[in-house]
């Protein structure tokens, strides 16, 4: 067979493989803006023209490529690099985050455009959410991408000394639109092996044996990996700064399953093709065990022990009862509380698995390379994930090497929420390399991160609530249950964390929880947008528009009067954080900018005929960090050039944190961004940073880059002092060159001579943040929403979030910021959910059968910003990619409530199960 191809105007004429996808005939030929999401078709992110047309080429044939012309993103620009309009377009407005979809969407709106005018023009483009229906986003709630398929400007030209709180672009902007950003699987690293792994199909199963040998005659098979290969050690496969605070109850392969879907065993081959077959020929007995999937039924005597045999060392609360945590408090008396009320309200609230649907999925590839020293080998782990450093630490703890033996960098990460503040690949393929001294990849299937990943916990959240006749509140008692799954990586902290600002930040003179994270034999749960926040605030806030509503009190009014002020002290019943601090207060802001839309809000009037038309508020605190220490250090340099290098460990994933570390050090060097470059997220770059979560990236290690910025300028100002003989406080630093008293020193004149005077020392600088003490930051999420009784179908016309998020650094990626959170938040009101069934095994492992929230579906969110200016963060700035996510479900809830005069406590509200309940309350079901 003669097979041809251009692609991007180059020829190649490799013959695909038999079955062989365009996507991956592509990346192995080195086009790796060319993305993996799911390999079904669902999300666009692989999108590629051929012959000027887009396909999702992990569907398309890599041979029906044959003889026609092949476009990747890299092939967009014209061949001297200016760029294509569409991809200039997206660089000007930012419209992107992670920028794994990217790609995808540039090149479904590069080839639409190019039919403008022409017989094949049939106006998506005029219609985006039929233009688009094929592409998915996680992080920017697509209001972005449609400004950039617009042609509208958000980013801002650098300018010296004012960057901080300008739209100023992300430094990896060209490279994202061009596809040339490099995240982790896009590297080439020769002899490389392929690693898939067999998995549990059982709920809770003893191994007892296992036959390897049909798997090692496959061609290709290096290796299958067991239990028996694995080391015996216990750990967890959360990522903390302190790792005492998850239960050590974890291995790298287990002769104990635990969930459907745990691993079993790993095959390791030349392909991945050879792989899956190897996995295909393992054979193992299994010994079935009872299992149980309600939490509630885990924690009674005679269930199933999940962990038996695991002791005080494994850190788990009550091995017998199946309670990995759990937390109980009580300040004042609740019971004396509600005798003292005129209004009570008791309901319990339930919310479902979601999945973090990042579109890069979970992965890493592990190869050796030489010391810096020559004295030998080290392991480098190129790894999607938010921690680096902690899974530095993991991975020497758990194999027994010194910290110069191992690296871990993270390459771009294309999306997180929560879900890549865990080690799930780097310890097995760690374990293979080891074993092999190969390079050794494994990268998860779609179907892996929903089966083999981990979710948010689904919560049971009993409240009963007290208020007096004048809406003061009198007590709160809360019952919460977590339901954690097979095991305990971040379950107690998660409990813990949901029961802290969803209390405190009302005031109850009474106020009481039991708090449980339990075992059940499901896929484990994990760190999600929120943590634990978003679970409790639905039901304490529903809870809350209830109670005024009894009162006949409007909720606005009735939060106004039990909220806490500035100043006030935040009172828990799991006891005081004495690190944590009202540094800064915008929450009267946020809830003035309600009311304010509420008074103006004419948007009832597009509701269609017969819909039945609501509006509702929620609010949510939390902490500007997570407790107990969160480190970063960083570090500054001047170059010869006289431009600077910023080191620092924080990942970036879509959140913007390089960015804002840019814009920092500009302010402190009163230089320009352009003068800037980073190095980050690499155990080589800095000596720690705890990771990329708990919204720490601004608050710590900004505050980090903040010292170290701060620190060398007055050294840069000491050294030209000495340089000139000029005083010190006559030297001033500018983009290019320090103003000494009218005698220019260009910052390459300053380098050269403080090696010549012997200081190079000084033309660096550390700073270290130790992420306490911590502030709080506000939101408040309005909706109107319209409903149709006929089908349940909720519309939303209008939608208003309000942010307290201190001095915003730049409000252009705070409000994307926001926006995605609020998208992300409503996908897991309205409609996703992880299903299991009966067994605990999940059925909706793909993005077809789990829905997320596509252009259509998600309204574009006001976004509003309170003027304060924070004690503690860095230039006065808090922390805001966690928190817009929490207030958004009771919000729609509340709106529900008001709507239709039914109170919903089950998330997701789809539209059956409203639809349902309308028909039952007329009495028709």
């Amino acid at each position: 067979m003669s097979f041809r191809v251009r692609i991007n105007d180059r020829p190649f004429e490799d013959e695909p493989r038999a079955g062989q996808c365009l996507r991956t005939y592509l990346r192995e030929r080195g086009w790796f803006g060319v993305k993996k999401g799911c390999d079904a078709g669902d999300c666009g992110a692989c999108t590629v023209h051929v012959d000027g047309e887009p396909v999702h080429s992990c569907l398309y044939p890599a041979v029906r490529a044959a003889d026609r012309a092949v476009t990747t993103v890299e092939g967009l620009a014209a061949p001297d690099g200016e760029l294509h309009p569409v991809q200039q377009r997206f660089l000007d407005a930012q419209g992107y985050q992670c920028g794994f979809c990217t790609a995808g969407f540039l090149m479904t709106t590069a080839a639409l455009e190019a039919e403008r005018g022409t017989a094949y023009d049939d106006g998506k483009l005029d219609d985006l959410p039929r233009a688009f229906k094929g592409n998915l986003c996680r992080c920017t709630g697509y209001r972005a991408i449609e400004d950039a398929v617009r042609g509208v400007q958000h980013t801002e030209r650098p300018c010296a000394g004012k960057a901080v709180g300008r739209n100023v672009g992300a430094p990896a902007g060209p490279q994202v639109v061009t596809g040339t950003a490099r995240y982790t699987f896009d590297v080439e690293v020769p002899g490389l092996l392929h690693m898939r792994l067999l998995r549990s199909p059982h709920p809770h199963a003893r191994v007892v044996a296992i036959d390897t040998s049909a798997a090692l005659r496959v061609p290709g098979v290096r290796a299958v990996l067991t239990h028996e290969d694995a080391p015996r050690t216990l750990y967890s496969s959360a990522r903390h700064e302190h790792p005492t605070e998850d239960p050590d109850d974890t291995r790298v392969l287990d002769d104990v399953v635990r969930y459907v879907g745990q691993r079993v065993a790993a095959v390791v081959a030349d392909s991945e093709q050879a792989a899956e077959e190897g996995c295909r020929r393992v054979e193992v007995s299994y010994e079935e065990l009872p299992y149980v999937v309600d939490p509630e039924e885990a924690m009674r005597p005679g269930a199933p022990v999940i962990h038996a045999g695991k002791g005080p060392e494994a850190r788990i609360a009550r091995v017998g009862n199946n309670v990995a945590g759990e937390v109980h408090g009580e300040i004042g008396d609740v019971e004396r509380g509600f005798a003292e009320a005129d209004v009570i309200y008791e309901e319990t609230f339930r919310t479902q698995r979601v999945q973090h649907a990042s579109l890069e999925t979970h992965g890493c590839v592990a190869y050796f390379e030489p010391k810096e020293d020559g004295s030998g080998e080290r392991l480098t782990v190129r790894s999607s994930t938010q921690t680096p450093f902690l899974t530095r630490r993991a991975l020497c703890a758990l194999y027994g090497l010194a910290e110069d033996e191992v690296r871990v960098v993270a390459g771009r990460v294309g999306g997180g929420f929560g879900g890549k503040q865990e080690m799930l690949t780097e310890d097995v393929v760690t374990l293979a390399a080891l074993k092999l001294r190969r390079p050794v990849k494994l990268e998860y299937t779609r179907a892996e991160q929903f089966h083999g990943a981990t979710t948010r916990h689904p919560f049971t959240i009993g409240v009963k609530a007290g208020a007096r006749a004048d809406g003061t509140l009198t007590a709160v008692r809360m019952r919460v249950v977590a339901n954690t799954g097979a095991y305990g990586n971040h379950g107690p902290a998660v409990m813990f964390h949901s029961v802290g600002e969803s209390f405190a930040v009302y005031r109850a003179p009474h106020k009481k929880v039991d708090a449980y994270s339990v075992y059940t034999n499901v896929v484990p749960a994990g760190a999600f947008r929120g943590y634990g926040l978003g679970q409790v605030t639905f039901a304490v806030e529903s809870v809350m528009d209830e109670l005024a509503r009894r009162l006949g009190m409007d909720p606005l009014v009735f939060r106004e009067k039990n909220v806490i002020g500035p100043g006030e002290g935040m009172h828990s019943p799991i006891g005081e954080e004495e690190d944590l601090h009202i540094a800064s207060y915008g929450l009267d802001q946020c809830l003035s900018v309600v009311r304010s839309a509420i008074a103006e809000d004419r948007s009832a009037e597009d509701a269609p005929e017969g819909w039945l038309v609501g509006q509702g508020t929620g609010l949510a605190m939390i902490a500007t960090g997570p407790p107990g220490g969160h480190y970063a250090d960083a570090r500054v340099s001047l170059l010869p050039d006289g431009t600077y290098d910023i080191a620092v460990g924080t990942a970036e994933f879509g959140n913007g944190t390089t960015t804002v570390h840019q814009q920092i050090t500009a302010g402190a060097l009163n230089t320009t961004e352009d003068r800037l470059t980073v190095r980050q997220s690499d155990t080589d770059v800095v000596r720690h940073d705890t990771g990329a979560f708990g919204s720490a990236g601004t608050v710590v290690a900004g505050k980090a880059v903040l010292l170290a910025a701060g620190s060398l300028a007055e050294r840069l100002r000491t050294l030209a002092a000495r340089h000139t003989g000029v005083a010190r406080h006559l030297c001033l630093l500018g983009p290019e060159a320090v103003d000494c008293a009218g005698r220019i020193v260009t910052l390459k004149e300053l380098y050269e001579a403080a090696r010549a005077l012997g200081a190079a020392e000084e033309l660096a600088a550390d700073g270290h943040w130790g992420g306490s003490p911590r502030s709080v930051a506000f939101n408040a999420q309005w909706f109107r929403i319209a409903v149709d009784p006929d089908t349940g179908e909720i519309r939303i016309l209008r939608s208003v979030h309000a942010a307290d998020a201190g001095k915003v650094m730049n409000p252009m990626q705070c409000r994307g910021q926001v926006e995605g959170g609020v998208a992300q938040a409503l996908g897991a009101t309205l409609f996703e959910e992880v299903r299991v069934d009966a067994r605990g095994e999940v059925s909706t492992a793909a993005f077809r059968r789990y829905r997320l929230p596509q252009y259509a579906d998600v309204p574009r969110t006001e976004v509003h910003f309170s003027e304060t200016r924070d004690a503690i963060g860095p230039l006065g700035a808090k922390s805001m990619s966690e928190s817009p996510f929490n207030p958004v479900a009771p919000a729609l809830a509340n709106a529900l409530r008001d709507a239709t005069g039914l109170r919903f406590t089950e998330l997701p509200v789809t539209r059956d199960r409203v639809w349902l309940a309308l028909r039952r309350a007329a009495g028709e079901g």
